[in-house]
């Protein structure tokens, strides 16, 4: 275990899984405290590789972006922390890898439930090798004023409120992160603020102990005082109970292990955490704290005590000269997202695009102001659709009710999708019909358009080879592929797509057998116990459908159907579907007589 500072102003961290806004509050953070350099050097992201495009301060900046711990490693050597937001099912896997990385000094793992014989491995490897964890089940740690790992601390406006854009002059640590925030609030009520708090986590085995963080913080000469908020269950506490007495601490603590209210109930109870559960009165609460009290630490008689211990402590510590109240100092302001600035109406932003044919912005996609569940519920078929996004008015239906529903579904989806984009730029260049459909048409492929495709070819693998959704799942992550089909930007497992809805409906109204498709339901069961937006989405329910139309029909060979999914039928009915769209924003921008487009300069990062 280290035994000084773990932190400073010029810490650089490696992120681990992609994670937008405890990224950019850990910038704003830098930015508050008047950093010269980003805390964040790069972010580790699984078969993936480029830049992420972030704020610090007013200025956007691009992160870049690797696809192995090795390779960011190598590339920035200087970073020395590893803050690891990983699942608790790969979280110890790759905490492992990062702590055999000579550069990483630090590993903070955030996830809760990682197996405790992992996290055993990883404390051992690290104690032998002096490296610090911190976790699992952590909110992490901060360094006030310095450097501070992701969702530490919550929110700027409590970093504010809790003064720890500047150093104060006590060092805390807790089992829990949330009450941590609430600590950090409290003593800087009553003292000057924190110097350094850490949350060592709230499982069983945490990768370093309370006992641990006071030993260095009684090494840091700017930490003037202690404070520490123990749980009931485990004997971690104990191990600081030795240290006081053998005088391994020559600075004042103050202590308090909560959950004394245990006693209140006849049977065990368990307090969240994992390790929050008493194992005998050695493990209570009360004996904690008179073990504490008589090791010499300062614990008050209560936890509504405890803040005012903590202003009796810091204020006689001012009155011997031991401390020095920090001055306090003026943060700079963190300048606004100019999204949530035009939601409250502060600014007012020019638009470089006008659409009167289509609007993805709300709850589902809408042609022409008609809501995409209402075409379909209504009936209408793909001849309405090309009505409403060529010529604004409605037409006769003209083609099967499936195919219909597809067409209707993928005709178009907003200009802002690359091949609408490159059509309207191309139409407002004055260039003919033809020439703007195909400008639109050439960005279809795997990115775009592609996932049907795909979704059909992974799904009819997997399930004609009898894999478990876990199976397949793990195997694909384990060659770098996302699962084609699975994953929406707005919408959750709870705040399901209607696409989605209203196909599974007609399928299973109408379809003599749906096994892709319930197969494709049970890989999404499995992928939203990993995260709540990798729901099935519209490209994995047509492909996984149409597999169940060609195989439940009858009238297709088991050869014709892997060679109609092979050839990418699928990928040409995308095609006609979203010619349709396309033709509609070339006439829009041709009716609205638009000039000729150029992409502001305001709208790209010029970078080296």
């Amino acid at each position: 275990m280290a035994t000084g500072q773990l932190f400073s102003r010029t810490t650089q961290a490696l992120f681990y899984n992609y994670k937008q806004l405890p990224i950019q509050r850990m910038l704003d953070f830098d930015f508050l405290c008047g950093r010269d350099t980003p805390s964040v050097a790069g972010i580790i992201n699984p078969g993936a590789e480029g830049f992420q495009k972030l704020f610090f301060g007013q200025e956007e900046i691009a992160i870049p972006v690797h696809s192995t711990i090795e390779a960011a490693c190598a590339a920035h050597p200087t970073a020395d922390v590893f803050i690891n937001f990983a699942s608790y099912r790969s979280a110890a896997a790759s905490s492992m890898s990062a702590l055999k990385q000579p550069t990483i000094r630090v590993v903070a793992i955030i996830a809760e439930g990682v197996p405790e014989s992992d996290t055993k491995q990883l404390i051992a490897y690290a104690r032998s090798n002096n490296k610090v964890v911190i976790g699992p089940a952590t909110v992490g740690g901060i360094q006030a004023g310095a450097f501070k790992i992701g969702d530490t601390a919550g929110t700027i406006d409590n970093i504010v409120h809790c003064k720890l854009y500047r150093p104060g002059s006590v060092g805390f640590v807790s089992k829990s992160g949330g009450m941590s925030n609430e600590m950090y609030n409290t003593i800087a009520r009553v003292t000057d603020g924190i110097y350094e708090g850490i949350a060592i986590g709230g499982d069983v085995f945490p990768g370093s102990t309370l006992s641990d963080h006071i030993l260095r913080f009684n090494n840091i000469p700017q930490v003037k005082m202690m404070v520490v908020l123990g749980e009931l269950g485990g004997r971690d506490e104990y191990s600081l109970v030795e240290a006081l007495k053998q005088g391994k601490v020559n600075k004042p603590v103050v202590a308090w292990v909560s959950g004394t209210c245990a006693r209140l109930f006849k049977s065990e109870v368990q307090f969240g955490h994992a390790g929050a559960k008493s194992g005998g009165e050695m493990e209570s609460a009360q004996a904690k704290n008179q073990a504490l009290r008589e090791a010499g630490a300062v614990v008050p008689t209560s936890y509504e005590a405890l803040e005012a211990t903590i202003k009796e402590t810091f204020e006689k510590l001012v009155e011997e000269g031991k401390i020095t109240p920090v001055k306090e100092v003026k943060p700079p302001q963190i300048p606004e997202d100019l999204n949530s600035a035009i939601k409250s109406g502060k600014v007012r932003a020019p638009t470089h695009i006008i659409s009167t044919i289509s609007d993805d912005r709300g709850e589902e996609p809408c042609y022409a102001g008609v809501p995409m569940s209402s075409i379909v519920e209504q009936g209408l078929g793909v001849g309405d659709v090309i009505s409403l996004l060529w010529f604004k008015r409605s037409l006769p239906r003209y083609c099967t009710k499936f195919i219909e529903i597809c067409i209707m579904l993928c005709a178009d989806h907003g200009p802002c999708v690359s091949g609408a984009h490159n059509t309207i730029v191309t139409a407002r260049a004055g260039k003919d019909l033809v020439s703007s459909l195909v400008s639109g048409l050439l960005t279809i492929g795997p990115r775009f358009g592609g996932a049907i495709d795909d979704a059909a070819r992974y799904f009819k693998d997997a399930y004609d080879r009898g894999l478990t959704p876990y199976e397949f799942v793990e195997a694909m992550k384990k060659k770098g592929i996302r699962v084609p089909g699975i994953g929406h930007r707005i919408k959750r497992g709870d705040n399901r797509d209607k696409r989605v809805e209203l196909l599974q409906l007609f399928a299973r109204t109408n379809f003599p057998s749906v096994k892709y498709m319930e197969y494709a339901v049970q890989v999404e069961t499995y992928t939203l116990s990993k995260a709540n937006n990798l729901v099935l989405n519209v490209d994995g329910a047509i492909g996984s459908l149409f597999l169940d139309l060609l195989a439940g029909s009858g009238m297709f060979t088991k050869q014709e159907i892997d060679e109609i999914v092979e050839i990418g039928y699928l990928n040409g009915l995308f095609v006609l579907a979203r010619s349709i769209g396309l033709i509609g924003h070339t006439f829009d921008q041709k009716r609205l007589k638009q000039p000729l487009y150029r992409h502001p300069w305001e709208d790209v990062l010029y970078t080296k």
